[in-house]
């Protein structure tokens, strides 16, 4: 099976919202002319600042309240 080649994705949607140490990407991609699909990512900063992906997991209502906007934003382009 071929691994995954980035110039294949292609991204339609995509917005972000940061808050204190972390921030939540909402996305819409399709992979190699298939389906679009949505994506939902969190990154927090390490110690030096640099912004580390990490599992999104849970969301405080704070995060849900802007995040629920960019989910109808990113369904009305798929």
């Amino acid at each position: 099976m071929p691994g995954y080649d980035k110039s294949l994705d292609q991204e339609s949607f995509k917005e972000t919202r940061e808050f204190d140490d972390t921030r939540i990407t909402v996305g819409v991609y399709s992979y190699n002319g298939g389906e679009k699909k949505l994506q939902i990512t969190r990154e927090n900063k390490d110690r030096t600042e640099e912004w580390r992906f990490a599992k999104l997991g849970r969301m405080n209502k704070k995060e849900a309240e802007v995040v629920l906007p960019l989910l109808n934003k990113a369904m009305a382009a798929m």
